[in-house]
């Protein structure tokens, strides 16, 4: 049964369109652990367009269920990273202007500076996770530089035009999902899921975490957070 991490970026995001002091993201990290949520996720950014330092930190030490930080592999975000210590790091690609993260990581071109940022972060206990597409040579890189997991990028099964093109996608990450389990790594997934979609990703046996915020947001405004979170809950779970 796949777990959830919420993703309080949004929260954030509402925040800093009017540099107030709320919504603050440390109080919803509070809702959501109340709700039954198997985490909490935030991407720090180098714009620092949402999630901010201080939110890290104070999430960090309020907060009794799993820390996953979203960063970029830079020597900025690593020194954060050793000194807050989450619960796992999931390194992400990050282009400045874009509205979301538009895909995985390059472990091809980018193989020397990943390998050092994720022995570092291994050796500070930290468990590391690599946002990749759903390929099978970015699965066999992400073993070779020493992940302890991969967060499997579902966009483009969300963008699935038909059914026939959702079940090649499903196939897909289900075949990813079995190569990374076979060589010892954990897996996660993530990116465009919702309310309508979910089910068939949280129905796959070797995905251990989905992480989602954007869809959870928007619904906490018709329904509130808890619920919100409550709702994707029994579709992740399958109540």
């Amino acid at each position: 049964m796949a777990k959830l991490s919420v993703n309080l970026d949004h929260i954030a995001t509402l925040r800093e369109t009017r540099g107030t002091k709320y919504p603050d993201p440390v109080w919803a990290a509070s809702i959501v652990e109340l709700a039954g949520a198997d985490g909490v996720t935030l991407h720090l950014r180098g714009d620092r367009r949402h999630i901010k330092e201080r939110d890290l930190a104070l999430i960090k030490e309020t907060i009794t269920i799993p820390l996953t930080l979203e960063m970029a592999a830079t020597d900025e975000m690593l020194n954060i990273a050793l000194k807050y210590k989450p619960d796992l790091v999931t390194l992400v690609p990050e282009r400045e202007g874009e509205k979301t993260t538009e895909g995985g990581l390059n472990l091809e071109e980018n193989q020397v500076p990943l390998k050092e940022y994720i022995k570092k972060l291994r050796d500070a206990s930290i468990v590391v996770s690599l946002f990749i597409d759903p390929d099978e040579e970015a699965v066999k890189l992400a073993s070779e530089l020493g992940a302890d997991y991969i967060e499997i990028n579902t966009d483009a099964y969300t963008l699935a035009r038909n059914l026939e093109e959702e079940v090649e996608h499903i196939r897909k990450i289900e075949k990813v999902a079995n190569i990374a389990t076979k060589k010892g790594m954990g897996v996660n997934a993530g990116h465009g899921l919702n309310y309508k979609n979910v089910k068939n990703i949280a129905a796959i046996p070797l995905i251990d975490e989905l992480s989602i915020g954007h869809a959870i947001i928007s619904r906490a405004v018709f329904v509130g957070l808890e619920n919100a979170i409550k709702e994707m809950l029994a579709l992740v779970k399958g109540r």
